[in-house]
């Protein structure tokens, strides 16, 4: 990944009967993770937690479904005049920005190409065409291309318009004369294949109800004016604020395959308007097929956290809006996977090499979907398809608790999803994408299929783990990708092999392969970076190891979660006692880091926020949290070497608790709350529940609630009986 810049301890007694689980106060408070006897560990764990938990917030999409997750179950007060994690969340996906047709924006930062895509490749990169009359706010634009701002029309062509001047801010200013009426760019030469889109950032006041904007170009080989070729275009705000249009030319027949030489705005109906044109460029579709999962994902897990219904409300429609786009965008009714139809995005390498080894850059190919931009993803996307799963899964379960909670108000629609519907589709999915991505041959899965059927195999560790953390891998599959990774299966081919694969300590690499030649185009030399010193070719992201843990724990047990989460933490423990990330990793022979701007083997700071994921393992893995639309579930499974353990200050709806498990019990205590019922689902089977000096024999059926009347310094305890 090169991305552009982005810019204690409290002791329980034991946990039987009614000494289970006593409230935290902890001085910072920040939760506190205990495990009688492992108080260092569970030490270093809490300060990894409190080292990454404030900068966890970004109204990035990229991260929708794993910063909420890693930090909206914390009742972590904030802090110099920061928004706590659940104001800025609910803000976030109350105003993220949906387009007409239903894709959810990424909202990154200000890039040089699709408005609502990933800020690269930029249109230098491809070696397309743009016009800045102003470069106010262009920060990125001004740091990597820097660019004079235009401050007159020559060579361009204005039909029924008048130049009345050049705003430092808002750019070129026209008078519109006439009521058809035009401005043509000066003639260039682009291929169309880095030109799907056609993007302006433009405004207009006084334009009358029926006015209309559209584009028209002009290709190679063609003269004159194509008045009968028209791509419609929304109008901006009517308050003159400026907007981005990214308007679709490939989509127009006879554009593609082609070389662009000219571009005309066209506006009809608008006489008397004044407008301002601040750019117009040509753009590659950096749009990312994962982003509208991820908003469902992140919202459902707000929901989940918070039990806000004003916010689902409010949210719903544009839920279950993100949702459709995407299941009918990529075709998952029909192909029961994420099949990315957009230019650029079919997955083929960006580079080429001739039977001689010469290198050839493809423009417009290999376009980046997800995280990890420099790779190719696309085609029949599998890292998508397991993000689409676990959506279908989240969505089914918000779609079941409306139907059972019509006290709740939610606003119906017409066609709702149907939560049985929604599962079927997930099951069919899972079949699919086993026999898609499955590899015989390395036993392990690919990343993407791209367009001629070739799966490139890299040893893709974080496609694996996060198959199996989110169940869409068997439990054979899991069992072989484990072994492979945990060095039992030699895979011949590999640059890393055996106890290699986790040669960072803190995660494993995060491919296990030699890459140097399947990349977007913009990644032109990646032979001239040393194996582990890219993190996308044999270097690390410590926020996955998340993933890696919740598949340990799923593939192998316990035990086998606990001895990697502690291998990271006495690697931590070295890190900090020599000064931090940056002071460790200063020294030769240790790696490289990468962080604001500069490209490097290790993702642990600055832009890498996911590193936050990284403690609550103990929470939704070990104690088996994890909430639910109508309540809270909770199925501890701890290492062997463990009597007990418990987190304080998890804030679950609108109570914040310190839950503990033992061998064969459970405990609540209410720091904070409510009096009121609150739903909490046990692993099912007999229990011996005490609360209030009372204890009663509770028979839990499987995936039925208790309902537990929360009062603030109240006990629950629940025990497996002794007999």
């Amino acid at each position: 990944m090169n991305r552009p810049r982005l810019l204690a301890i409290v002791l329980l007694s034991n946990l039987a009967a009614t000494a289970l689980g006593q409230p935290a106060s902890p001085a910072d408070g920040f939760p506190v993770f205990n495990v009688p006897g492992q108080e260092a560990a569970m030490g270093r764990l809490g300060e990894l937690y409190r080292l990454h938990h404030d900068r966890a917030k970004t109204n990035c999409t990229l991260w929708d479904a794993w910063l909420p997750h890693g930090t909206l179950w914390a009742a972590v007060d904030p802090r110099d005049g920061a928004k706590a994690a659940r104001d800025y969340y609910r803000d976030v996906f109350l105003s993220r920005r949906i387009d007409d047709e239903g894709y959810v924006a990424m909202q990154q930062h200000r890039g040089l190409a699709h408005s609502d895509g990933w800020p690269f490749p930029t249109l230098q990169q491809a070696g397309g065409r743009g016009w800045y009359f102003s470069t106010s706010g262009e920060h990125y634009l001004m740091d990597y291309f820097p660019t004079q701002a235009l401050t007159n029309v020559d060579g361009w062509e204005i039909r029924g318009a008048t130049v009345e001047g050049f705003d430092p801010v808002l750019g070129l200013k026209l008078r519109i004369d006439d009521d058809a009426a035009s401005i043509a760019t000066p003639a260039f030469a682009c291929k169309t294949i880095v030109a799907p889109f056609i993007r302006l950032e433009w405004g207009a006041k006084e334009l009358k109800p029926d006015a209309r904007a559209s584009l028209s170009w002009s290709l190679q080989g063609e003269a004159g004016d194509h008045p009968d070729r028209r791509s419609p275009m929304a109008l901006p705000p009517a308050t003159g604020a400026q907007a981005f249009s990214n308007v679709p030319l490939h989509r127009q027949p006879g554009y593609n395959d082609g070389t662009l030489t000219q571009i005309r705005f066209h506006l009809d109906g608008a006489k008397g308007a004044s407008v301002t044109l601040k750019s117009i460029i040509t753009a590659i579709d950096t749009r990312h097929p994962i982003t509208n999962f991820n908003f469902v994902r992140g919202s459902a897990e707000y929901f989940n956290w918070t039990a806000d219904l004003p916010f689902l409300r409010a949210n719903i429609g544009r839920i279950r809006g993100a949702m459709r786009y995407a299941l009918r965008e990529f075709g998952v009714e029909e192909h029961h996977l994420v099949r990315v139809p957009w230019v650029g995005h079919d997955g083929r390498t960006g580079l080429s090499f001739g039977p001689d080894g010469k290198k050839t850059l493809l423009h417009g190919e290999g376009v980046g979907n997800n995280y990890w931009d420099l790779l190719p993803f696309g085609g029949d996307d599998g890292l998508a398809t397991i993000y689409l799963y676990d959506a279908l899964l989240k969505l089914a379960d918000l779609e079941a608790a409306i139907a059972a909670h019509p006290d709740w108000a939610i606003p119906a629609e017409p066609q709702p999803f149907r939560p049985d519907d929604l599962r079927a589709l997930a099951a069919k999915v899972k079949t699919k994408f086993d026999a898609t991505f499955w590899l015989p041959e390395t036993g392990r899965f690919a990343g993407w299929r791209d367009r001629d059927g070739k799966a490139p195999d890299y040893g893709f560790a974080f496609v694996n783990t996060e198959a199996i953390a989110y169940g869409i891998a068997t439990d054979e599959r899991a069992k072989a990708v484990y072994d492979w990774l945990d060095g039992r299966r030699i895979i011949a081919g590999d640059t890393s092999q055996g106890a290699d694969i986790y040669h960072w300590r803190f995660a494993p690499r995060s491919t296990t392969r030699r890459n140097v030649e399947t990349y977007t185009w913009v990644w032109s030399g990646p032979e001239n970076i040393p194996w582990g010193g890219q993190v996308q070719d044999g270097g690390a992201v410590m926020g996955f190891s998340y993933f890696d843990l919740l598949a340990r724990l799923r593939t192998n047990g316990p035990d086998d979660a606990w001895a990697r989460l502690k291998t990271i933490l006495d690697w931590f423990g070295e890190v900090q006692s020599e000064g931090g990330y940056r002071a460790y990793y200063a020294k030769p022979g240790r790696g490289t880091l990468q962080g604001g701007g500069p490209a490097g083997g290790l993702g642990l700071d600055q832009e890498f926020l996911e590193s936050v994921l990284v403690p609550p393992f103990m929470l939704y893995g070990f104690l088996g949290v994890e909430p639910r639309p109508d309540g809270l579930k909770i199925a501890p499974r701890l290492p062997s070497a463990w009597e007990s353990a418990s987190i304080s200050r998890v804030q679950a709806q609108d109570r914040v608790l310190t839950i503990s498990a033992g061998r064969n019990s459970i405990g609540l205590v209410v720091e904070d709350g409510p009096d009121s019922e609150m739903a909490v689902q046990l692993p099912a089977g007999s229990w011996d529940a005490s609360w209030d000096g009372t204890t009663r024999r509770i028979t839990v059926d499987d995936g039925k609630p208790v309902k537990l009347p929360i009062h603030k310094g109240r006990s629950f305890n629940f025990n497996r009986p002794s007999n």
